[in-house]
């Protein structure tokens, strides 16, 4: 598959102050990317998972914006040592949270007809708009299809982005909206305002980015809306689970993992990942995030089937190959094999 695990030195160029506590690092990182995606960082012997905002279809530079999180590791060192120059470690992009290929048309619509092809609708919460920024900048430009985005921030100061999103309603009128929904003034969203901006586009592409509970409210108002699940498409950066405990009980059934080419039979244990059996076994496989963003972790099942927890990584054609991210993946079939990259 030649999937790239690792991280790479990346230049900061410029550094754009959004708002008070978000910040746009502009790198000088020459990698191919889908809008929507986002790089990893390595920092303060940890690892965290940013949104680009940039477009590669309009963008000639890659940016990835990052918010100060009260007590957050890494976004604060960011925000308080970073200047232009200094250089930072970063995986390939990576992530799934990205337009169709097919370009959301529908039989008889034309992706090239603003008038028939399938919108987007956007709902993001504070930074949640990062992604969003980009996935609206590449669907203007490199499609016809019509984007609207309700984005919800704290109050004024706190909206990110705010003249880049009214340049693009300048620069594509009729196809671009966006709405501002402040808390201090309207209340925190709710669903009855979320099927009002959705309106009688429920054959609409979704797009969710934003704190849990704020996502979770959108996708249960849409799916009451009538909206189908597969036009649901969610942006979560889940943190590592705690592992199971020691005294979990085992199950019938064997995981069979296949590790620099030598195979290692175990029983299966009820709630545990493949990566928490390797290491029950002793064994040292690649893993990263534990968050499964950076698919470090990668492996194929060969014989038997897994589910994901998580998957912001691996996309619908790797995952039909057997590609699972072992962080994540666990076993739902009596006996399954896992093979590990060499």
């Amino acid at each position: 598959m030649g999937r790239d695990h690792g991280f790479h030195p990346v230049r900061i160029t410029r550094i754009i102050q959004e708002t008070p506590d978000t910040r746009t690092y502009v790198l000088d990182a020459p990698f191919p990317y889908r809008a929507g995606q986002f790089v990893t960082i390595k920092a303060c012997g940890t690892l965290r998972s940013y949104s680009m905002s940039s477009s590669p279809e309009v963008d000639a530079e890659l940016m990835t914006t990052v918010k100060r999180v009260p007590g957050g590791l890494v976004s604060n060192w960011m925000h308080d040592h970073l200047a232009p120059g200094d250089v930072l470690e970063t995986t390939l992009p990576a992530g799934v949270f990205c337009l169709r290929e097919d370009g959301g048309a529908d039989a008889g619509r034309a992706d090239t007809d603003p008038a028939g092809a399938v919108p987007v609708v956007a709902f993001c919460g504070g930074s949640g708009i990062t992604p969003v920024l980009s996935l609206a900048k590449s669907a203007l430009a490199g499609t016809g299809r019509p984007v609207r985005v309700l984005s919800a921030d704290r109050d004024a100061d706190a909206v990110i982005f705010g003249p880049a999103l009214d340049e693009l309603a300048r620069r594509h009128p009729g196809r671009f909206e966006v709405r501002h929904h402040l808390d201090d003034r309207e209340g925190f969203v709710t669903a009855e305002r979320i099927r009002e901006f959705t309106g009688g586009d429920t054959d609409a592409d979704f797009y969710l980015c934003g704190p849990a509970p704020f996502m979770e409210l959108v996708e249960n108002a849409l799916l009451a809306h009538g909206v189908a699940p597969e036009r649901i498409f969610v942006e979560r950066f889940a943190q590592a689970a705690d592992p199971p405990p020691a005294d979990t009980p085992e199950r019938e059934g064997t995981l069979t993992l296949v590790l620099s080419g030598r195979r290692h039979t175990l029983a299966q244990r009820s709630g545990e990942t493949f990566l928490e059996s390797a290491r029950r076994a002793g064994l040292a496989p690649p893993f990263s995030c534990e968050a499964g963003n950076c698919a470090t972790c990668i492996a194929q099942v060969t014989e038997g089937e897994a589910k994901m927890r998580v998957n912001n990584a691996l996309d619908e054609d790797e995952i039909a190959e057997g590609w699972v991210l072992t962080c994540q993946g666990e076993p739902t079939a009596p006996h399954v094999t896992v093979v590990y990259e060499d």
